[in-house]
């Protein structure tokens, strides 16, 4: 089972869209853009509270065995 983890290398606040990329293997700039709009149609609050949620909750980096 794959796992989902924050990235180390392509960050822009907390690494959790670059994550979402590399696990997807998409541009970041995507996810990056789907957020936004997500923010933009949901409201604020919900994704925000999101984002941070997972930005403490997911491990930054992947284990070495994995990359």
């Amino acid at each position: 089972m794959k796992r989902l983890y924050r990235s180390t290398t392509d960050v822009k606040i907390a690494g959790i869209c670059g994550g979402i990329a590399e696990e997807w293997q998409v541009d970041p700039g995507i996810i990056r853009l789907a957020a936004v709009f997500a923010v933009l149609v949901t409201g604020i609050f919900p994704l925000v509270i999101t984002y941070i949620i997972a930005w403490i909750i997911l491990p930054k980096g992947r284990p070495p065995t994995q990359q």
